[in-house]
């Protein structure tokens, strides 16, 4: 608490002495009265080396006396290492060397640190910088307006430090002394110019004029000028009073002009630049004497306006040109124009009428075979005789002319006139356009608006050639194209600039001109400047399939293709990024992109490219098919042909009885067989059998088995002869041995319980054929009951045939082999009235089989 209390009064001296400093800003060195910093040089070269020290009187400051004092340094606010060491008269002493200082400007303070406190006590500012540039390209100019000097240079590389510039001037005629050197003006800021008075000049007389540049590291001096300010004196410039042209009909004019008053007493010497409203450059007229105040000149154009200036100088030094003075216009007078016309011309029959259509174009006479404005132009069918003009065919102000000549019209004659008179008549003959063409011809860019053309001239001479461009538009233009005339028979090159545009095709033809012929011309087609397309076409999906997808495309219309297009790349890709693309002839419009998946979803787009760049189109989505259109019409011509075929099989097997019977044979049905509906005449009314009496067919398809309960007896015996004794269950026929009789028979079958009771079951029993020797065939329906009897179903009938007249038959014994255990033999496959019988009941032979 002690020590605390102690430092602080030394606190509370230093903020108030921060407080109460004006202005609250440092200056180049401060220190409080118990310290001071010292530096070896404030102001030294960048990159050298600075000393500093700061000394501490620990009695000048309450609260130092007791304790230790430690001294710190800080270079902006970078800390700084320094030594300490005890000085004379209790002082603390602390030493700071920097080996190179590059800054340009930087503040040093000293610290102290007492008792766990820091305050800075001291500072000094350092500056680094370089010696002065040399100022250069020192020149001076005399107004006489006030005959001040004012003089202006080039100050050089900046110093880093406060540099003075002063302009500086004695009388060179005189050894150099400080007391005549006078300072005569210093700039005001940071401007590189300043004018010494008047009073400070002496005219007509020599006088060395040098720039001076000093800071503290040096001083540094321009090259000195040695002038007299007369010499540097800028005048007035002259007054052109009137122009005219002498004599008349000549191109000379002459010209009057003033000058200034402040440069009466001068001798001058000056300058006259004129030129024509088209010409870019100035004309200049030079060594005209300014007291003169009038001068001729010749070689100026009939008929046109010129802008006259003229300036002057004092002829005996080669000072500064006055200002040019202000402009004055003059049109020069007309006479008639001279020179001959570049004609050019198409000519074709008019048809049945015998005459001649011609198209005639000229270019306008060049400026200085114009003389003067046109009026006009003129195109006769003959030359002007005797002073008589002939009558014209066209009196026109355009440089074209459409019209109708006699069949055989060889020549046609052009003139121009305007106010002072017309020009000699330009024949135009009118050749047949069958001469020898151009070996070679192709252009060039010549620039962004123009175009060089090349040719291999043909083996014959040639007198001069015509050159014809037009720009193709992707309509039929109707303008004439442009057209110039080369009349060197020689040159092989041409620069067209008429009308050349950038990014736009030119279709360029050459005619050379013979003797007595037009040559047949040569084309090519060339850009001045080419860039990418403005736009790539739409792609159109003309057909697709399963691997192949075939797009179409509109052509880039030629005003945006901007350029010759090279190539159609087309790029497709899949959903798994895999990009293929192939490169399409510019001529075509087409492309089958092929070996694609079935079923896959593809993007597709295209670029258009040209010598300097290409544009991608928009993109196009397609999926290929899962078949392809020859698959799908074969798939459903197949099954097309099978339904066919389907339905001729079956159209064949109801309708073809053949066909039918190999797949289905036809069962005889004897119930609905003519024999069942056959009974003789002399037994119809007998036997009353309705069928005989009502038509259709009778429905008798199966044998139904008759059952009767007759226990305990037996069924009686039948009269041989007539029918069989013993029933078989079975249908038989009879054997050879039987003559007359074929049969089926049922045998006796008695029920499980072993009751007795006799099933009786149907027997067809056939006892011959219609016409055969043996007993007539019947058909009787036996039941086996009491009283048995038989009534025969069908009477006797013509006997029937012999076995070697009826092959279907093969007799069997009628009651069976013996031994075979009473069933009887398996009926003949082959006949087919007893395949078709079934027999109800059947199964229950358990041991025989049925069918």
């Amino acid at each position: 608490m002690a020590r605390h209390g102690a430092g602080t009064p030394f606190l509370l001296q230093l903020s108030l002495l921060l407080l109460l400093r004006p202005g609250g800003e440092w200056g180049p060195s401060w220190t409080l009265g118990c310290a001071s910093v010292a530096v070896g040089s404030p102001i030294v070269p960048v990159g050298s080396a600075v000393t500093a020290s700061c000394t501490i009187r620990s009695e000048l400051c309450r609260g130092l006396e007791k304790g230790r004092v430690r001294i710190t340094w800080m270079l902006d606010n970078e800390p700084m290492a320094g030594s300490q060491r005890r000085g004379l008269g209790g002082t603390e002493v602390s030493n700071l060397t920097l080996p190179q200082f590059n800054r340009t400007q930087a503040k040093l303070w000293c610290w102290v640190e007492w008792n766990g406190t820091k305050q800075r006590v001291g500072m000094a500012e350092i500056r680094a910088g370089y010696p002065p540039a040399k100022p250069f390209n020192l020149s001076c100019v005399l107004n006489l307006s006030d005959y001040g000097l004012t003089c202006q240079w080039e100050q050089g590389a900046s110093s880093h430090l406060p540099t003075s510039v002063a302009l500086k001037s004695h009388p060179s005629c005189c050894r150099r002394s400080r007391a005549q050197v006078v300072t005569g003006c210093t700039p005001q800021g940071d401007h590189s110019r300043c004018t010494v008075p008047r009073r400070l000049l002496q005219l007509y007389r020599q006088m060395e004029i040098w720039v001076s540049a000093a800071n503290a590291l040096g001083t540094a001096e321009s090259e000195h000028l040695f002038i007299d300010p007369m010499d540097v004196a800028k005048l007035d410039p002259p007054a052109l009073q009137s122009i005219q042209s002498i004599p008349f009909q000549t191109d000379c004019i002459a010209l009057a002009w003033e000058v200034a008053r402040s440069n009466a007493h001068m001798e001058l010497q000056c300058e006259l630049r004129y030129r024509a409203s088209e010409d870019p450059a100035w004309a200049l007229v030079t060594d005209i004497v300014g007291q003169a105040g009038t001068t001729q000149h010749c070689g100026f154009l009939f008929g046109t306006q010129y802008h006259f200036q003229m300036r002057c100088r004092r002829s005996s030094a080669r000072g500064y040109w006055s200002e040019w003075s202000p402009g004055r216009n003059y049109t020069t007078h007309e006479k008639a124009p001279t020179g001959k016309l570049d004609a050019w011309w198409s000519a074709q029959p008019a048809g049945a009428g015998g005459r001649l259509e011609v198209q005639l174009r000229w270019k306008a006479p060049r400026r200085q075979e114009a003389n003067g404005r046109v009026l006009g132009y003129r195109v006769t069918l003959s030359p002007r005789r005797r002073g008589r003009a002939p009558p014209a065919v066209c009196n026109t102000t355009h440089t074209q002319c459409n019209f109708s000549a006699p069949a055989g019209t060889s020549r046609v004659y052009l003139s121009a006139y305007n106010a002072a008179g017309e020009s000699a008549a330009t024949e135009v003959v009118l050749l047949e356009r069958k001469g020898q063409p151009l070996a070679r011809l192709w252009a060039v860019p010549g620039g962004e608006r123009s175009l060089w053309v090349h040719w291999e001239a043909p083996l014959v001479p040639v007198a001069a050639y015509i050159l014809e461009w037009q720009r193709v538009t992707s309509e039929p233009s109707r303008c004439s194209a442009c057209w110039q005339m080369e009349r060197q028979g020689t040159a092989t090159t041409a620069l067209l600039q008429d009308g050349i545009e950038p990014f736009q095709r030119y279709n360029i033809s050459v005619y050379p001109l013979y003797k007595d012929a037009v040559g047949v011309p040569a084309h090519t087609a060339a850009y001045s400047k080419q860039k990418a397309p403005s736009y790539a076409p739409k792609l159109h999906l003309k057909s697709l399939s399963k691997s192949d997808a075939e797009l179409c495309w509109d052509p880039v219309p030629v005003e945006m293709q901007n350029g010759f297009i090279t190539s159609y790349t087309i790029f497709w890709a899949n959903s798994t990024a895999e990009v293929s693309s192939a490169a399409v002839n510019p001529s075509l419009s087409s492309f089958v992109i092929r070996e694609l998946k079935p079923s896959t979803l593809y993007k597709v787009h295209i670029m258009a490219s040209t010598a300097a760049g290409g544009t991608n189109g928009t993109s196009l989505t397609l999926v290929t098919m899962v078949l392809d259109d020859i698959e799908i019409q074969f798939l459903f011509l197949t099954l097309g042909l099978i339904f066919v075929l389907f339905i001729l099989l079956l159209i064949c097997f109801q309708k073809n009885g053949r066909v039918k019977q190999q797949f289905w044979p036809s069962v005889p049905d004897p119930a609905n067989s003519s024999l069942g509906k056959w009974v003789p005449p002399f037994l119809q009314e007998h036997l009353q059998v309705p069928s005989t009496r009502e038509p259709g067919l009778a429905t008798i398809s199966t044998v139904t088995v008759l059952e009767k309960a007759t226990r305990g007896k037996e069924p009686a015996a039948e009269p041989a002869g007539t029918f069989l004794a013993v029933p078989q269950p079975y249908v038989r026929q009879e054997a050879a041995g039987a003559p007359g009789r074929g049969w089926a028979a049922a045998e006796p079958h008695r029920d499980p319980g072993g009751s007795g009771e006799t099933v009786q079951y149907a027997r067809v029993v056939g006892d011959g054929y219609k016409g055969q020797q043996r007993s007539p065939p019947r058909l009787r329906l036996r039941s086996s009951s009491s009283s048995s009897s038989s009534q025969p179903l069908l009477p006797d009938a013509s006997p029937s045939p012999e076995p070697y007249q009826n092959l279907w038959f093969h007799w069997a014994a009628p009651h069976g082999r013996p031994g075979d255990g009473g069933c009887p033999e398996e009926p003949p496959a082959t006949f087919p009235l007893l395949q078709g019988l079934r027999i109800s009941g059947a199964e229950e032979l358990h041991d025989c089989r049925t069918f």
